[in-house]
């Protein structure tokens, strides 16, 4: 399978006060396309920045990203939205779900924000919602849904722009520990199916044998060559 991230040689710098904060340090990394890769390590090691730089919400200060081919670092800030909006898939830690949307209204509305009409786009979520286990809850809002089920309509929502990459910050974190497998699951089986390159930040580390490789990070760096994750 082709390359679908990469990041190579970026650096992240944060002014701190009189000195500089380097949250990334010359860090290199690619997923390929239908890959599943764990990112672990302790708090402030750089996870979330390196999450933030591969979904071209912030710009590294050095080094480039590539989103399917596509340079990143090149592009003007109205093409890195665009290219954000229509090559990468965003699960977010809370699902953010709006309170007064249906289901599948929640998948529609990520259309009508990339300027797209509704038509075919309703089946499409209807299909989504099928794929992660929601198809009887689809006109459900979010009060009357599970933690569990709220994170799988995240996980919907995100797979709605047909996204080369796959981004998700601890997708777990508020779930009981039967919940959390089963979402692990569901992002295994989503990556195989729709051929992602999926980076997942995670502290569960009993899961990391439904990944396909660990990549630990620690002081903005990957510390090692990725691991297979059954080691």
């Amino acid at each position: 399978m082709s390359t679908a991230l990469n990041l190579s040689n970026v650096s992240l710098e944060y002014p701190d006060g009189a000195s500089t904060l380097k949250a990334l340090d010359a860090v290199d990394l690619s997923v390929r396309k239908g890959e599943f890769l764990s990112l672990v390590g302790p708090s402030g090691s750089g996870k979330s920045s390196l999450l933030a730089v591969a979904a071209t919400l912030v710009k590294p200060t050095a080094g480039v990203v590539f989103i399917d081919g596509h340079d990143a670092s090149a592009l003007s800030d109205a093409e890195r939205t665009a290219l954000r909006r229509d090559k990468v898939g965003i699960i977010f830690q809370q699902p953010n779900l709006l309170p007064s949307l249906t289901a599948v209204e929640q998948l529609l509305i990520r259309e009508h924000l990339r300027g797209k009409g509704t038509r075919g786009a309703r089946e499409k979520a209807v299909e989504l919602l099928d794929v992660v286990g929601l198809a009887e809850s689809a006109h459900k809002k979010p009060h009357q849904l599970s933690g569990g089920q709220r994170q799988r309509v995240n996980i919907a929502r995100a797979l709605m722009v047909n996204p080369s990459v796959l981004l998700v910050d601890e997708p777990t974190a508020a779930l009981d520990h039967e919940r959390s497998e089963s979402i692990v699951r569901l992002l295994r089986q989503v990556t195989n199916e729709f051929l992602t390159a999926t980076v997942m930040v995670t502290h569960d580390s009993e899961f990391l044998p439904l990944t396909d490789a660990v990549a630990t990070m620690r002081d903005g760096r990957i510390s090692g060559a990725l691991v297979p994750a059954t080691q």
